[in-house]
């Protein structure tokens, strides 16, 4: 584990695998850490270089009291890489990490991102007031803009812990491997409410459908059958972006937000033919 330090002090804990070839980056999601990933630092590492990091105010990284917004986030990865040097990569983000990438490629540019990953994340997360029903449908709108608020409050609350974990078991359909789930419960406590919420609702608050038509990178989008997102609205992300590949992992190879831990194989499997 590495540490880098941001431009407005704040220590962000990352791994970096080494190795040549072009490198990978991936983030995490909402809540979550580098270590969702830790099949992919043992099942993609051999053949390329692979990197990953807490976003602040999740895991090792500090957890000051200012940044929770997706754009600071985005900041974040563009300092990481900067630092390590990274003049072309592969990017993948999963959950709120798609949406950082988004941010990434809106303000920065694709430039430098040679092959994209969009892992179980909406457009839209919320149904924000400016959208038609059918238009939060079709972009996989998670919450109305009361439940978003129903949900940070439950999260800042006495009964915060609580909260989260039946937000992560939201997040899984069928038989569950309770290590897995156990895993995952365990890894969101990291992440302290005054970071946690704040930032929840920036990220649920964006809607990135008018960025889609202007990703200008080969693009592979991943869902998941038994996920808590609508594969329906991966499609949706897959028709917009010009040239994007679609899969949708089923019910029998992953049943949660978390294909790469339910199903490390053939998600490195999916992950490395797109990539390579």
């Amino acid at each position: 584990m590495r540490e880098l330090i941001t431009n407005d002090g704040v220590a962000l804990a990352y791994r970096d695998s080494g190795g040549d070839g072009v490198p990978l980056v991936l983030l995490h999601g909402w809540g979550q850490t580098q270590e969702m990933f830790r099949h992919q630092i043992e099942g993609l590492a051999p053949g390329r270089r692979v990197v990953t990091v807490d976003f602040r105010g999740h895991g090792r990284s500090a957890k000051p009291r200012h940044g929770y917004r997706i754009a600071r986030l985005s900041r974040d990865v563009l300092e990481l890489v900067d630092h390590l040097g990274l003049g072309t990569f592969d990017a993948l983000g999963w959950s709120m990490g798609a949406s950082v990438w988004w941010s990434f490629a809106d303000q920065y540019g694709t430039g430098r991102i040679r092959r994209l990953v969009c892992v179980d994340q909406p457009a839209a997360v919320a149904a924000v007031p400016w959208t038609t029903p059918d238009e939060q449908r079709a972009s996989g709108a998670i919450f109305d803009v009361a439940g978003l608020l129903e949900l940070g409050a439950a999260l800042a609350g006495p009964d915060g812990e609580q909260a989260r974990e039946d937000f992560v078991r939201s997040m899984f359909s069928g038989d569950t491997d309770p290590e897995l789930l156990a895993f995952v419960t365990e890894e969101i406590r990291a992440t302290p409410a005054y970071a946690g919420v704040p930032l929840l609702f920036d990220h649920c608050a964006q809607d990135w459908r008018d960025l889609l038509g202007r990703i200008d990178v080969p693009t592979l989008v991943l869902g998941c059958e038994g996920s808590h997102v609508d594969p329906a609205s991966q499609r949706f992300i897959a028709e917009r972006i010009p040239g994007a590949r679609l899969h949708v992992f089923p019910s029998s190879v992953a049943s949660s937000h978390f294909p790469f831990l339910e199903n490390p194989a053939e998600f490195n499997a999916v992950v490395e033919k797109f990539l390579s």
